[in-house]
């Protein structure tokens, strides 16, 4: 009976050295909208630290690098995590350099999924209403006159001053001329000579 005594007097203290986890974050069965860090607190400092996380279906997630800091381990998550549940399986060395594990579960809201789709409408969206604000911009363009109609127009009124100035031209003022009269060098009519007074006979 004294033997047993001491036995367990002993060994309790050796049972008794081993750190627990206190806390971490996110906490177990906890339900978040998101993780961005792992961090785990033990009751003592630990050593050579160990963390992976899994998705329900045992896919595993890229973490950043443990970093231990006393009885404080973080890592990195450095994606986004979807809606779902995961666990996060840690194992470190104790103080007592006896090496302890164990497994967080916990929850992702679906709200990174319904962002995304509400990006996605309005993004779908967008094009559309530019469509249509185009409309009356296009529709005030249409109601004025046509280029084209201006064009001929004003080829119309450049034709009729041509004919204008033709006819001018050909219908100068000229009056007319006397075959009989004399014609000088130029071509020009001159005036006909004064012809003297013959005196009459008896």
């Amino acid at each position: 009976m004294i033997g047993c005594g001491l036995f367990l007097a002993a060994t309790a203290p050796a049972a008794l050295a081993h750190d627990s986890l206190k806390s971490s974050s996110p906490a177990k069965n906890a339900t978040v909208s998101g993780v961005q860090t792992i961090e785990l607190e033990y009751s003592s400092r630990v050593r050579f630290p160990l963390v992976v996380l899994r998705t329900a279906d045992g896919k595993t997630i890229q973490l950043g690098e443990p970093q231990a800091d006393g009885p404080k381990v973080r890592t990195a998550v450095p994606t986004q995590l979807a809606g779902g549940s995961y666990v996060i399986a840690w194992r470190v060395v104790s103080s007592d350099g006896h090496p302890i594990e164990g497994e967080i579960p916990f929850t992702v809201k679906g709200a990174a999924a319904g962002a995304t789709a509400s990006a996605t409408e309005a993004a779908s969206a967008a094009p559309a209403t530019s469509a249509e604000g185009t409309r009356p911009a296009a529709a005030a363009q249409g109601g004025g006159i046509p280029g084209w109609l201006w064009g001929g127009l004003a080829a119309l009124v450049v034709a009729g001053l041509a004919v204008w100035l033709l006819s001018r031209r050909t219908s100068g003022p000229s009056g007319p001329s006397d075959p009989d009269s004399p014609v000088g060098p130029d071509g020009q009519p001159t005036a006909p000579t004064e012809q003297p007074d013959v005196p009459a006979g008896p």
